[in-house]
């Protein structure tokens, strides 16, 4: 009897270690933590989870997308307005040993893109774009890619066995703005697209100094910028904050294509069953986010700001520059001298 009971009790405890070997890794296999910004979390793309937060974390941004097609079960911590600080203190802590996949993008913020973009929207004659790009381009080159680093290393050491994707940022602009209400010249829109190459310059230095892996969107949004047809990344729009984004579009057609084969071995191609399966988890991803929304609060979105011709700055650049600010006709000439001497 005692003989018949210890192989039973083996038989059990064998049976019981088979089912934790088997349950470990299909765990492992589908965890999946999104972290980043507003680029990351799909502001632009006009439906958002209710998390109760000001995060808009949206089912049509390509961590979900991504995560609906390939069967990852998703953390979805990028939020709109994220700095490198705000991902450090709100965001890291989703990681663990146990994480596979993580994908970032940062960096924006932090060199003050939405500032940038404000300032070069005004007519020429009443901004300062140039001074604006320079600042963020002297951050990029001389600040960003230390704190990259930092940034990168807690990454590892919280995911010790996670693939690790760091996501770049798309050129915003085609050469031509065909917003009413701004003024981005040839020139600035020139520049504006090359600091978004340097930036994603740099980060994919940092994240190679790391064995991460970066995923360049550049190349995907060629043709749908800004004025472009089809327009993956939203003009001015209202609400503002949806300005300069990428819309549903640029996240399934730019974004998840670019993401998808470094971060799962595979491509992402959007059918109907994904966008479902992605939209079905709204509720599950705005249970789980609420948890942190404590953590969240702390996070300043960044906006661009439309422009705006009635303050005393403005109103005392148009007497410098002999512009009637009642005129549409008056001040669209002045920008447009002030654009061909940018040109030359």
């Amino acid at each position: 009897m005692a003989t018949v009971r210890s192989l039973g009790l083996l038989a059990a405890a064998a049976a019981a270690t088979s089912l934790v070997i088997s349950a470990a890794p299909a765990q492992a296999a589908t965890s999946y933590v999104a972290l980043g910004d507003s680029y990351s979390s799909g502001t632009g793309t006009r439906s958002y989870i209710n998390d109760g937060t000001a995060c808009k974390r949206s089912t049509h941004a390509y961590p979900s997308l991504i995560a609906a097609a390939k069967g990852l079960t998703l953390n979805f911590r990028a939020c709109s307005g994220a700095k490198i600080p705000d991902v450090t203190n709100t965001q890291l802590s989703a990681l663990s040993a146990s994480t596979t996949h993580v994908s970032i993008s940062i960096g924006g913020n932090d060199a003050g893109f939405a500032d940038v973009l404000t300032e070069c929207a005004m007519p020429g004659w009443a901004s300062n774009c140039n001074g604006a790009i320079d600042g963020a381009q002297n951050y990029i080159n001389n600040v960003l890619s230390g704190q990259l680093s930092t940034l990168y290393t807690s990454i590892r050491s919280k995911a010790p066995n996670a693939k690790v994707v760091v996501v770049g940022y798309p050129r915003v602009f085609m050469g031509e703005d065909c917003n009413a209400f701004t003024w981005f010249s040839p020139s600035e829109q020139t520049r504006l697209n090359q600091t978004a190459d340097l930036l994603n310059s740099k980060t994919s230095a940092a994240a190679g100094a790391k064995g991460f892996t970066f995923a360049n969107p550049t190349s995907r949004f060629l043709g749908h910028a800004v004025c472009d047809s089809p327009e993956w990344i939203n003009g001015l729009s209202s609400p503002i904050d949806e300005s300069y984004h990428p819309n549903v579009a640029g996240q399934s057609g730019g974004y998840a294509p670019t993401v998808s084969p470094p971060l799962t071995g595979s491509a992402f191609k959007l059918t109907a069953a994904t966008a479902k399966k992605a939209r079905a988890s709204a509720e599950r991803l705005a249970a789980q986010q609420r948890t942190y929304a404590v953590q969240d609060a702390s996070i300043t979105p960044k906006e661009f700001r439309a422009p705006d011709l009635s303050t005393p700055e403005v109103k005392a650049a148009a007497a410098r520059a002999g512009v009637d600010l009642s005129s549409r006709a008056s001040i669209d000439a002045a920008d447009r001298v002030w654009s061909a001497r940018q040109a030359r």
